[in-house]
């Protein structure tokens, strides 16, 4: 039973499910849902689709999530970036409004969601691991504004077009002397009426005595009040006569299942893109989860979390929805209404459907413009500018990451930017991991113990230099190394002894091994011996299976006071008499390198 709790999350919460749990499912559901019906038919237009394959994409998806998820408050769904993403990727294979672009969303949902099934199978989710919090801090950051950016043309009431930041602008300004002022009236009007409620409405509810709960279930249900205001102030003046473009007719009904069109060459163009938005949209659910998660000292299981996730994508493929994944404003309003298990989304799943039934023929006259505003009101508080400073503040290398996937995908497109984004993570990385923190060390004195000689006040001798290295040594690093370990020798001609202090090095690789044997023969050359200390269990299991020790100059040392006793009982001698006059602080830590 224990192994099938492990791919079927629902057998271990849904054991214990009993009505209290039940009443507060329910009752975080009712406001997600109230959220959740103007946001998923206005990401639907944004991805370029009917409004009505936005709340298509709400329900199936809600309920193999409910399966399959490990987050307690995870709502999955449509949202900003994957639906802009989804755009990008779409629009270059067919025209907006055509079956055919219908078509190629439901494969790119389809194939995505195969994708994470695979890569939870096969354990893969430490990939997201790759991608830096900077470079996708950066990446929505520019989503948000690109979004934002994209949406003008809906509050202005002109026709225009573009990917980028640049051809967006450019459209928005070549049709400025086509405005429809009433459409502007409605845009603005609610765009401010959005923000004022996200800001301030809550408050005002309970200066005038409303309790937490309800002033809570109201704010959340301004999108809905705008929606409804604009919808009833169109169909009474009829303002799709005057200009104002309308939803128009929504079907009824629900969606019927079908599996999507298998044209290999379809599959084939969306195959870049879906691999794209299964891992941007993986990284988002599970920092959005994990965040969660921990306010409740419970766990997600992040392998579990891409099948989770897949099988989302595959249901609402099947359902004609498109690519869904965890969205992180619905995710926490869905915590704070009091969501105990992933039931509240399959509750839901249930309230779209209802509304798919009844409510889509009252949105008929609802203006584009509103939708528009929504859309603007929830991506503008993605765009963190303050991440931006802090990053340069903190790391200048992650700032240009972060800076150049922000530029990237403004002014290239988003498809663009998250390529860059995973290449320069990937860089980062790989350039981090190939120059390992190394510090020449001595004696701390009156102490047993050896820090920096660069950061602390220290005893070292001449005869001896010990090098602590900080990271596991592998193909990427192991040459530095032996670059670094020459150049010292180079420097200091008194050296007789030198020594690897490896407390860090949680393992040596075959490439790393081999420039060990290299350092130790190249150092025999020149009268030094070389010698190890405070090498880790299983990392000297290793190394014992292997002649490398057989061939060493030098000696394993327990600990490095024990190198430095052996090697130079001179320097041991008079670090042992010298006391410090202030010990705690010459030997206190002083930042991440000690």
């Amino acid at each position: 039973m224990i192994r099938f709790q492990r791919y079927l999350p629902i057998l271990d919460w849904g054991s214990r499910y009993d009505r209290e749990t039940a009443t507060s499912d329910l009752v975080a559901a009712v406001i997600v849902t109230i959220m959740l019906i103007p946001q998923s038919l206005a990401y639907a237009l944004l991805a370029g689709l009917p409004p009505e394959v936005g709340l298509y994409a709400s329900i199936l998806p809600l309920v193999a999530y409910a399966i399959f998820g490990t987050s307690r408050a995870l709502a999955v769904g449509p949202v900003a970036v994957v639906s802009l993403m989804t755009a990008s990727a779409v629009g270059e294979f067919a025209q907006q409004g055509t079956p055919e672009y219908l078509g190629a969303a439901i494969v790119l949902a389809f194939v995505s969601g195969l994708m994470l099934v695979l890569m939870g199978l096969f354990r893969l989710g430490f990939l997201a691991n790759l991608l830096s919090h900077p470079v996708i801090s950066g990446f929505i950051t520019a989503s948000g504004l690109l979004i934002a950016s994209s949406q003008l043309k809906h509050l202005l009431g002109v026709p225009a077009h573009g990917h980028t930041l640049y051809d967006i602008v450019l459209s928005i300004v070549s049709h400025l002397n086509e405005v429809n002022w009433i459409t502007f009236a409605i845009g603005f009007s609610a765009t401010g009426f959005l923000f004022w409620v996200r800001k301030s409405l809550k408050k005002m509810l309970l200066g005038i005595g409303l309790k937490p709960f309800l002033a809570d279930i109201l704010t959340k249900a301004g999108p809905v009040a705008a929606v409804a205001a604009t919808t009833i102030l169109s169909a009474a003046f009829e303002l799709g006569e005057r200009g104002v473009r309308i939803v128009g007719d929504i079907p009824s009904g629900l969606p019927v299942p079908q599996l999507p069109s298998f044209d290999s060459d379809l599959w084939l163009a969306m195959a870049g893109p879906a691999l794209l938005i299964s891992v941007i949209g993986f990284v988002e659910s599970v920092s959005v989860a994990q965040t969660l998660a921990a306010k409740k000292r419970q766990r997600i299981e992040p392998d579990q979390e891409l099948v989770g996730l897949g099988a989302s994508n595959i249901a609402s493929a099947v359902s004609g929805g498109y690519p869904v994944t965890g969205g992180f404003a619905r995710s926490v309003v869905n915590f704070d209404a009091g969501a105990a298990t992933p039931a509240a989304g399959a509750f839901t799943a249930v309230g779209i459907a209802l509304a798919t039934l009844f409510l889509t023929p009252l949105l008929t006259f609802l203006p584009q413009a509103t939708l528009a505003a929504t859309i603007i009101v929830a991506v503008l508080s993605l765009v963190d500018f303050g991440a931006i400073r802090r990053t340069y503040a903190y790391s200048k290398s992650d700032f240009a990451a972060m800076a150049a996937t922000i530029l990237v995908t403004l002014f290239f497109g988003v498809e663009q930017g998250v390529v860059t984004g995973v290449g320069l993570s990937i860089a980062l990385y790989l350039y981090r991991s190939s120059r390992p923190h190394t510090a020449i060390v001595g004696i701390v004195p009156g102490t047993e113990h050896f820090r920096n000689v660069d950061r602390h006040k220290v005893i070292t001798g001449d005869s001896v230099l010990t090098l602590r290295v900080d990271e596991s040594l592998f193909f990427a690093n192991s040459r530095y190394l032996e670059d670094r370990v020459y150049a010292l020798v180079a420097e200091n001609p008194d050296i007789d002894h030198v020594v690897l202090m490896c407390p860090a090095v949680n393992a040596v690789d075959a490439s790393a091994l081999e420039s060990l044997e290299e350092i130790n023969l190249r150092l025999s050359d020149s009268d030094v011996t070389f010698h190890l200390s405070e090498v880790k269990g299983p990392v000297m299991d290793r190394l014992k299976r292997t002649d490398f020790l057989d061939h060493l100059t030098g000696q394993v040392f327990l600990s490095q006071y024990d190198a430095l006793c052996a090697l130079d009982p001179l320097t041991a001698h008079i670090a042992e008499s010298r006391t410090p006059k202030k010990p705690a602080r010459s030997a206190v830590w002083s930042g991440p390198e000690i």
